[in-house]
């Protein structure tokens, strides 16, 4: 355990470092939450928390956003720094699969996280994408891409594919329909369940209170 407690605090100051020049919703305070979501749920719902915690801190460690769309990129980063520390296969393993499938690809995507160890992390990533953080977020990356922050002449879409979702280029408040709102009821645990309820409640009157704003009503 002292030598699993000890890779841990490695790879938080990996990671810290690797996440230095990240936008504002995807740094290493990104991964602190989902760090510590990943722990709690573990907690109640179980797994192997090695696995978990490797995976909740390496997860975005080279996200496809960033990498010109390649999802390749953040397994092959991961599993770099884990043999680099000595960790064993199985686990090495394990958590490149998790941080390989983790992301959310499209409304028509199949989920391709299968184990409990992959959905806790999972949903405690998407955790994260929901509630008064998850609007920052959302905000925040259209920012970083230069996104307009809502446009009604465009509509969101419901993407059937992975390349369709990643040359999406929308507003920010279309993200909303098109991630966002949908993911209360695409949580895999019970406690994931339980604790996206009132952020997803909350983003819903964020969002009525927008669209009255931008018409100039009350």
């Amino acid at each position: 355990m002292v030598h699993v407690k000890g890779n841990i605090d490695k790879t938080v100051e990996f990671v810290k470092e690797k996440m230095k020049s990240t936008d504002g919703g995807h740094d290493w305070w990104h991964i602190y939450r989902v760090w510590q979501n990943a722990k709690h749920i573990g907690e109640k719902e179980g797994g192997d928390m090695e696995v978990i915690e490797f995976a909740a801190l390496l997860h975005d460690i080279a996200d496809w956003k960033f990498q010109g769309g390649d999802s390749t990129v953040g397994p092959k980063v991961a599993r770099e720094w884990l043999q680099n520390i000595g960790v064993e296969k199985e686990t090495i393993d394990h958590v490149c699969n998790i941080v390989q499938h983790i992301s959310y690809m499209g409304a028509g995507v199949e989920n391709k996280i299968s184990t409990l160890e992959g959905k806790i992390v999972q949903d405690a990533d998407r955790l994260d994408a929901l509630g008064a953080i998850g609007i920052a977020r959302a905000f925040s990356y259209g920012g970083f891409k230069s996104r307009e922050l809502y446009n009604p002449n465009i509509p969101p879409m419901l993407h059937g594919s992975a390349e369709e979702y990643k040359k999406n280029k929308s507003s920010s408040l279309n993200h909303f329909y098109e991630k966002l709102l949908l993911l209360k009821d695409r949580m895999n645990t019970k406690t994931g369940k339980a604790m996206a309820e009132e952020r997803h409640t909350y983003m819903e009157e964020y969002v009525r209170r927008f669209l009255t704003e931008w018409e100039g009503k009350e």
